[in-house]
């Protein structure tokens, strides 16, 4: 297989909370760069113009939050600032290199941070784009030193990359198959996706659920999108330790009996059902705890409405979650792996994912697991999983009632969710990436 020199962006790659999408990010530069091929990282930090400083500059601002000490005579010029920027007539942007000395030590950061050989910066760079679209409906050109072959653009962001063949990931259609759920302008959102769809080389996503939506709402053959799936790549240092010594660490920690927790993880937000999930099971009176790992995000407060209050709840590192349900904002990436090899079951009832990455995780940790029978759920579980409708509370009892009490159905759940997670190896995943790649750059491919 040829190599090749692939651009990845840093939009979410640098938010100081990791997202969904980071993990896209991180997984696909460390895959490419894995396997031999020249990856370039494309960030909105600004570095100074200085370049003896960019590299000491770039990891300072690395995911640091903007401060939030400024007055509002500074945000106000900031925001002329950026503005009288944007509605400037169109011309190009021209990002900065940024030395990869080894001057900055950085291994602190190797879970966010993936290996690039070269980086680019342009001082916010996403924020002005986002801007100059919504005043001239373009997108906005970017140059690099030493542009890339391809340009893979892991969110639909309204830049393209000057000298490469410019591909945009759409994860899922959430915004607009459940608009209900997220606080994304609907209009803006649909325009961005329709500039990134026209002006591409290709379009990248990560199930058939999720193609066959994006072809039917763009207009697109299938010929014009490719689903790569995803990998869900686990920490080595947490996977050489024994399941006896992960549960030995968990109850330690948390109180939590080996295999005798449910757990859901990732964002308590709309889509992700916690609401009907805590209603099941509660109805159940079971005596297994049900665990929540996940931060809040918007309107939280409605899906976790009936722990409003409840001492049952617990916010800190401590034994206190031994109630029936009990909640954590965060945990390190690490001690999260060893609770999902330690849950009876990971419980995930979206009501809509473009991947579920939780699931594959899970089945690759070897947790059973119930999910959805909706969206592209059913299609990364397969027969590895209990599948329930997510607006159906009796359903979702019913499945946590079958993974309490049948050790056997577990059992036969862990072996087939082990099997299913091999379609995700990072292997099968660099495989596709490479053969989209290759077909994007055939002389033939839509120019």
């Amino acid at each position: 297989m040829a190599k090749f020199h692939i651009g990845i962006d840093g939009f979410n790659l640098a938010m100081p909370q990791g997202t969904g999408v980071a993990t896209y990010a991180f997984t696909l530069a460390e895959t490419l760069r894995g396997a031999g091929h020249r990856t370039s990282g494309i960030f909105g930090l600004d570095v100074g113009k200085d370049r003896d400083n960019r590299e000491v500059l770039f990891f300072d601002r690395f995911g640091r939050p903007e401060p939030k000490t400024k007055t509002r005579a500074q945000l106000r010029r900031e925001d002329r600032e950026l503005w009288q920027r944007t509605l400037l007539p169109f011309r190009d942007r021209h990002a900065l290199d940024v030395p990869l000395s080894g001057r900055v030590e950085w291994s602190t950061l190797s879970d966010r941070m993936p290996r690039f050989d070269q980086l680019a910066s342009f001082p916010r760079l996403f924020d002005i784009a986002f801007r100059y679209f919504a005043r001239h409906g373009k997108m906005l050109r970017l140059n690099v030193p030493s542009p890339p072959d391809i340009m893979h653009w892991t969110y639909p962001v309204p830049i393209e990359l000057a000298g490469a063949r410019n591909v945009y990931t759409l994860h899922d259609l959430v915004p607009l198959k459940l608009p209900f759920t997220t606080l994304d302008s609907k209009v803006f959102y649909s325009a961005v996706l329709k500039v990134c769809a026209e002006s591409s080389y290709h379009i990248c996503t990560v199930s058939e659920a999720s193609k066959a939506d994006i072809c039917a709402e763009l207009g697109l053959g299938e010929e014009r999108v490719t689903n790569t799936y995803q990998h869900a790549p686990l920490p080595e240092r947490a996977l050489t330790s024994t399941p006896a010594e992960d549960a030995e660490m968990i109850e330690g920690i948390f109180g939590l009996p080996p295999k005798g927790f449910f757990l859901f993880f990732g964002a308590i937000e709309p889509k992700k059902n916690i609401g009907r999930l805590i209603e099941a099971h509660l109805s159940n009176n079971s005596s297994t705890p049900l665990i929540i790992v996940g931060g809040r995000a918007w309107q939280s407060e409605g899906e976790l409405k009936l722990l409003q209050g409840s001492d049952s709840v617990s916010t800190i590192y401590s034994r206190n979650l031994s109630e029936r349900v009990g909640r954590l904002d965060y945990l390190p990436r690490e001690l999260l792996i060893r609770l999902i090899r330690a849950a009876r079951a990971v419980v995930f009832p979206s009501l809509y994912e473009g991947f579920g990455l939780p699931v594959v995780e899970a089945m690759t940790l070897g947790t059973p697991v119930l999910t959805s029978n909706t969206s592209c759920l059913p299609e990364i579980a397969g027969k590895a999983a209990l599948l329930a409708d997510p607006y159906d509370v009796r359903s979702i009892a019913a499945g946590l009632r079958r993974l309490d009490d049948d050790a056997d159905l577990r059992a036969r759940l862990s072996a087939a969710g082990l099997e299913r997670a091999k379609l995700f190896s990072r292997k099968r995943y660099l495989q596709r990436l490479e053969a989209m790649y290759a077909n994007i750059l055939t002389p033939s491919h839509r120019s």
